[in-house]
């Protein structure tokens, strides 16, 4: 098994949403775990990164240049309904918080140092909006939400992990789709969930800019040919 991480910083606040909230106090609480510390389900992350790669395909087959890349991205992200010779490839496990700083925030909930709700108040804050009525710039009522978000500049780690090798074309598409991918959660089309990517590999090399040339290079052969 091969292993790369996918990392990510966020430029703006998130809310990576589980659906639910607590009652009289938020209506829309963010994804965390027993520690209180925020993640992204990698299940998400996947199906985000494959609605860039749609895109990128989306575009490469307007101008006849997907060929190379379509069985690439079949290895990296399955095909609906397919069979086992035709699944991914690639397992995304959630991101967390860089695993150094999950550690620390471990061991000072198992000393007492901290609670859960501490680590949770200190990576969050809450944030309250209402929709307002287009003829009187009023705020309509009944329309004020509450919603728990992660604060900006958290980052988060994702291991990514290859049943087989994955070949160079693969890493190349997928340093395409991680370059594309922008934003994640809840309101990301309104502003929220800004934020930057970039794939490393097992030993921490930033090697994002290196397969996307190779990404570059291919697209921009085909087009001389």
């Amino acid at each position: 098994m091969r292993t790369y991480w996918l990392k990510f910083t966020l430029k703006s606040d998130a809310t990576f949403g589980r659906s639910d909230g607590v009652a009289g106090m938020i209506d829309s609480e963010v994804q965390h775990d027993s520690y209180g510390l925020p993640y992204l389900g990698g299940r998400t992350i996947k199906g985000l990164l494959g609605e860039e790669c749609a895109g990128i395909l989306f575009a490469l087959k307007q101008q006849d240049k997907a060929k190379p890349w379509c069985e690439a991205a079949q290895r990296l992200f399955g095909s609906p309904g397919s069979g086992e010779a035709e699944q991914s490839l690639m397992h995304v496990g959630d991101a967390r918080i860089p695993k150094e700083l999950y550690q620390a925030v471990e061991r000072g909930i198992a000393r007492g140092e901290l609670t859960r709700e501490q680590v949770l108040h200190s990576l969050t804050a809450i944030r309250r909006q209402t929709a307002m009525d287009v003829e009187t710039g009023a705020p309509q009522q009944e329309t004020l939400r509450s919603m728990r978000v992660i604060l900006r500049e958290t980052p988060f780690e994702a291991e990514l992990s290859f049943w087989v090798e994955p070949t160079f074309d693969d890493l190349a598409l997928l340093a395409a789709c991680i370059k594309a991918w922008r934003r994640a959660g809840t309101g990301r089309n309104r502003g929220r969930g800004e934020l930057v990517a970039r794939l490393y590999d097992a030993q921490g090399n930033d090697i994002t800019d290196h397969h996307f040339a190779h990404f570059k290079k291919v697209v921009q052969q085909e087009v001389s040919q």
